[in-house]
């Protein structure tokens, strides 16, 4: 685990349902935002002893970029007494997230709003007081610096407008983004996310 700024932490695990067969890599990214009062974790697995003494200490919520990030959501929220938030379920899931649904548009009462993404339940969270994204599937870094879901070739459904998503995401250049932390991949700047969702200038006639 690595303090990536003043509040904000990251730490890595191997997700438990990876496999050869998956297109991410086996390590996820988690992370965790104090604001010296609440402590929020995002898409979380396994918290290192020092955030485990932290929740402890502050009052915790967890929130999940999209449903199935659920890694260890439900049993964090149960050890902590705290609450979860999640995006809607995909339509006809057995078995969705127990936790309070959120959507995009919406301002959370722990402090993050929900912006779009590549759909319209793998959102894009803004914590205006660190300045911080965090970023789900939409965003991503496969080793090649931070792209846009969209630019890649796999794992896009069929019925997405990518360019008509990456028109909504435009939008967060105007917020004041510091830091962008990204469930896969690491952390990286705002550079990163300009040139991720950089738009080509219209053809001339």
């Amino acid at each position: 685990m690595r303090e990536v700024r003043t509040g904000v932490w990251h730490w890595e695990a191997r997700h438990p349902e990876w496999n050869e067969r998956q297109w991410w890599g086996p390590l996820v990214s988690s992370y965790a935002i104090d604001d010296g009062a609440r402590l929020l974790l995002f898409d979380p697995l396994a918290p290192p002893d020092q955030l485990e003494q932290l929740a402890d200490e502050r009052e915790t919520a967890i929130v999940l970029t999209c449903p199935w990030h659920r890694r260890e959501a439900e049993a964090l929220a149960d050890r902590y007494g705290a609450p979860l938030y999640v995006p809607p379920p995909d339509e006809g899931d057995p078995s969705p997230v127990d936790g309070t649904v959120f959507r995009e548009g919406d301002r959370l009462p722990v402090g993050a709003t929900a912006f779009p993404g590549m759909e319209p339940n793998d959102l894009v969270l803004w914590v205006e007081s660190h300045a911080a994204l965090v970023a789900g599937d939409t965003l991503q870094d496969r080793g090649n610096g931070l792209q846009f879901l969209g630019d890649l070739t796999n794992n896009v459904p069929a019925h997405i407008d990518v360019e008509q998503v990456l028109e909504k995401m435009q939008p967060l250049l105007a917020l004041p983004v510091e830091i962008v932390l990204l469930t896969h991949g690491t952390p990286t700047d705002r550079a990163a996310l300009e040139h991720a969702l950089a738009r080509p200038p219209p053809q001339g006639r």
